[in-house]
């Protein structure tokens, strides 16, 4: 049997469309999630750095 990642519903506030026509989520939809994904999301609740490869506080 493969892991099934919990599917987190998309809601008003989760996220915005950039100038770029990409979708950007916002740390509303992060705190939902509940954990870092180390992909350096511009608005990451978690600290994450991605160019140190680390977590601050």
């Amino acid at each position: 049997m493969g892991f099934q990642k919990k599917r987190i519903p998309v809601e008003d506030g989760d996220y915005y469309l950039t100038p770029e026509g990409y979708r950007c989520f916002t740390e509303q939809y992060h705190l939902k999630r509940g954990y870092c994904c180390e992909s350096g999301c511009r608005h990451c609740p978690y600290g994450y750095n991605k160019k140190t490869n680390t977590q601050e506080s």
